[in-house]
C-alpha cells in the first residue's frame, strides 16, 4: 500500500476509535453516576440505557469497514513495526476487532442490561443478607458468560476466553501455576505470624474519625502522591471503585467508616493508583491502544504499589503521621509512630477481602479465583455457592463468616459480570513488587524520599516506563521490558518476608 493510502486509512481508522471512545466514556460517566448518585427508583431505566448504548457501541466497533481498514493496513509499512505507535495502535485495534465481531449484538446488549441491574440487586441483597434474592440473576449472567466463551472460542479452558478480556494473552493454567506457586510460600509465612507472641495494638485505629477530615487526609494523601484533583474528583459508594470519563476527568470512590481510619484512607489510596495509571496515559492518544492502560494487572500493580509498597510503608508515616495526629487529635495524639504502624500492618485471617492484609490478602483472591472457574465450567452450581464460599474460607484462612452479605456477597464483581478480573488482582501484587524493586534500583533511597514527602521520583518512573507506554507492549512483555525479568512471585515474598518478619520476631 502507498504511504500516502496508509496514512489516510490509518488516521480513518483513529478518527472511528476516537468516536467509540466518546460512547465508552459516556457509558463510564453513566456507571459512575449509577454507583455513587443514582436514586433508587432509577436503576431499572439505566440498564435500558446502559444496554442501548452497550448495543450501539458494539454496532460501531464491529462495522465492516473497519475490518476493511485494518486488513488495508495489514501489510502496510505503519504496522511494519508493532511496537511503534501506529503499528501497536493497529495490531491491538485487529485483535480488538476480531473479539469484538464474534458477539452477538444480542448478548452484548443482554449483558450490559444485566451488569446494572445485577448491581442494584446486589446492593439489595446485600443490605438485606439475602443470596436467595441474588442467585436468579447470578444464574442468568453465568449462563451468558458461558456463551460469550463460546462466541469468542478458546484452546482449553472457557475461562480462558473471559480472562483475555482483563489480561489480554493470559490463560487459566499459567495464573493457576502463578497463584499456587504463591500460595506455597504464603501460608507457611500466615502460620509463622500466627504463631507469634507479638500482636500489635489496634486501639489506635478505632476512635472517632469525622468523616470530613478523614476526606480531608484522604485528599491530601492522594494529591502528595501524584493524584492532580483538578482532573479529577472524589466521591462515596458501596464498593470503591476509580472510573476514567476522558483524558481530563477520572473519578475516584471510597466508603467510610467515622470509628476506623484505616478502610477508607486505604481504599483511597488504593484508587488514587488507578487514577494516577489514567491520568498519566498519553492523553493525545486518548480513544487508542496507545492511550490505553495494557491490562488490569498492570492497572493494579499501580493501585497495589502506592496502597501497600508506598501506603503501608514505615517511611510514608515518617512523614503523614505528625500530620495525621494535627487532624485527628483525639484518636491519634497519644499513639506512637510505630504502634500505628504495626496496627497498620496487623496481619490476620479476616472476612472481607477489601480490608485484609498484605499477607493473607491473595488467599482471598485464590478463593475467588478458584470458585468462578468452577462456576462457569458448571462443576458447582449457583445454589451451592455460599457453602463452597464457606468451605473455602474455612480450608484456606481457618474462618467463616456468620452471614452471606459479609460472604458470598461482599464483592461487586460477579454482579456486573466480570468474570475473569479477580485474579488480576493477584498478578497485580506479583507486577507491583518487581516494579518497585526496579524503581529503588534506579532511583535509589525511596524510603528516603518518601520519609521527606518525596513522591514525585515515583510517579515520574511509572509514568515513563509504564503509563505512557500504553498498550504498546503486552502485559508480560512491559514487565520483562521494566525489570529485566518474567513475572514470578520472588519479588512480592522478599517484600513480605523484609516487612513482616523485624514485626512479628520470625527467626
Amino acid at each position: 500500500m502507498a504511504n500516502h493510502t496508509a496514512h489516510s486509512t490509518y488516521e480513518k481508522l483513529c478518527t472511528h476509535a476516537r468516536e467509540v471512545a466518546i460512547l465508552n466514556s459516556t457509558q463510564s460517566l453513566l456507571g459512575w453516576d449509577e454507583r455513587t448518585k443514582l436514586p433508587p427508583a432509577g436503576g431499572e431505566y439505566r440498564a435500558e440505557q446502559m444496554s442501548y448504548l452497550a448495543g450501539f457501541t458494539h454496532k460501531k466497533l464491529t462495522a465492516p469497514e473497519v475490518g476493511d481498514w485494518l486488513a488495508e493496513l495489514a501489510d502496510s509499512n505503519l504496522a511494519a513495526d508493532p511496537h511503534s505507535d501506529a503499528g501497536a495502535d493497529i495490531l491491538n485495534m485487529r485483535r480488538d476487532y476480531d473479539r469484538k465481531t464474534k458477539l452477538p449484538q444480542a448478548l452484548v446488549e443482554e449483558l450490559a442490561k444485566l451488569s446494572v441491574l445485577g448491581q442494584q440487586l446486589w446492593v439489595e441483597a446485600r443490605k438485606a443478607n439475602d443470596f436467595a434474592r441474588f442467585r436468579p440473576l447470578l444464574e442468568r449472567t453465568i449462563e451468558l458468560k458461558r456463551q460469550e466463551a463460546a462466541a469468542i472460542g478458546y484452546d482449553k479452558e472457557p475461562y480462558d476466553a473471559l480472562l483475555d478480556e482483563f489480561e489480554p494473552g493470559a490463560k487459566t493454567s499459567e495464573v493457576a501455576h502463578a497463584l499456587n506457586g504463591l500460595r506455597e510460600q504464603l501460608v507457611p509465612l500466615v502460620a509463622a505470624i500466627a504463631a507469634s507472641p507479638h500482636k500489635p495494638n489496634l486501639a489506635a485505629l478505632h476512635g472517632n474519625y469525622p468523616v470530613d477530615l478523614q476526606e480531608q487526609f484522604g485528599r491530601r494523601c492522594s494529591t502528595a502522591i501524584g493524584f492532580d484533583f483538578n482532573q479529577g474528583r472524589l466521591d462515596t459508594t458501596n464498593h470503591p471503585f476509580c472510573a476514567g470519563m476522558g483524558p481530563y476527568d477520572v473519578r475516584l470512590t471510597t466508603r467510610y467508616d467515622a470509628q476506623n481510619l484505616s478502610g477508607s484512607l486505604f481504599s483511597t489510596l488504593h484508587e488514587a493508583g488507578h487514577g494516577i495509571y489514567d491520568q498519566g496515559l498519553r492523553k493525545e492518544h486518548y480513544g487508542l491502544p496507545t492511550g490505553e492502560a495494557v491490562s488490569l494487572g498492570i492497572h493494579e500493580s499501580q493501585s497495589r504499589m502506592w496502597e501497600n509498597l508506598v501506603g503501608r510503608s514505615h517511611a510514608f508515616w515518617e512523614f503523614f503521621f505528625p500530620i495525621a495526629q494535627e487532624t485527628f487529635r483525639e484518636s491519634l495524639g497519644h499513639v506512637s509512630l510505630d504502634d500505628f504502624y504495626f496496627a497498620i500492618n496487623d496481619v490476620r485471617p479476616s472476612l472481607i477481602r477489601t480490608e485484609s492484609d498484605e499477607v493473607t490478602y491473595n488467599l482471598h483472591i485464590l478463593i475467588r479465583f478458584e470458585l468462578e472457574l468452577a462456576l462457569i465450567n458448571d462443576q458447582l452450581k449457583v445454589v451451592d455457592l455460599p457453602e463452597a464460599w464457606h468451605a473455602k474460607y474455612r480450608e484456606y484462612l481457618g474462618i467463616q463468616s456468620p452471614t452471606d452479605a459479609d460472604g458470598v456477597l461482599q464483592d461487586v464483581h460477579w454482579s456486573s459480570g466480570a468474570f475473569g478480573y479477580f485474579p488480576t488482582y493477584s498478578l497485580g501484587n506479583l507486577y507491583a513488587a518487581q516494579f518497585f524493586e526496579q524503581a529503588i534500583a534506579d532511583l535509589g533511597d525511596l524510603h528516603g524520599m518518601f520519609a521527606r514527602g518525596e513522591f514525585m521520583p515515583l510517579r515520574e518512573w511509572l509514568r515513563n516506563k509504564i503509563h505512557a507506554e500504553g498498550r504498546r507492549y503486552p502485559a508480560a512483555e512491559l514487565g520483562r521490558r521494566v525489570t529485566g525479568k518474567a513475572l514470578s512471585h520472588d519479588a512480592l515474598m522478599r517484600h513480605l518476608r523484609a516487612k513482616f518478619s523485624p514485626l512479628y520476631d520470625l527467626r
